[in-house]
């Protein structure tokens, strides 16, 4: 029995010629969100991260993340910071991978001294 594998359309998006294609998920201005560094990990899904304002806050990873994958000290996450203690406290929404820290650098959304504790993102 023979089957058709022409094309059905499957896989393929329309968009526009020009407009960029962005696979990496950022930051959500309009909800707070921020470029984040884990630099400690203090257990029971806690971690102390960097963000890109300056400020360190703890964050805890939600059980949806913490069952998923695992946080490491230098990894690069974005931080959604709490209704209350804004400045102290936060959750950790999502964690990038090697690859899409690099497109990230390439991008210019993230510099090289925000990733070894240089002061601000730009």
């Amino acid at each position: 029995m023979a089957y058709h594998r022409g094309s059905r359309g499957k896989g393929k998006k329309n968009h526009q010629e020009g407009e960029e294609i962005i696979r990496v998920p950022l930051p959500d201005r309009s909800k707070g969100q921020l470029f984040g560094v884990i630099e400690q990990a203090l257990g029971a899904g806690w971690m102390d991260v960097r963000c890109e304002d300056g400020k360190v806050r703890r964050c805890r990873i939600p059980g949806k993340l913490k069952r998923r994958m695992w946080m490491r000290v230098g990894d690069v996450v974005i931080v959604q910071p709490w209704p209350v203690q804004t400045d102290e406290r936060g959750d950790i929404v999502y964690r990038y991978t090697r690859t899409q820290v690099d497109w990230l650098l390439r991008k210019g959304k993230i510099s090289q001294d925000f990733l070894t504790g240089g002061e601000l993102l730009f």
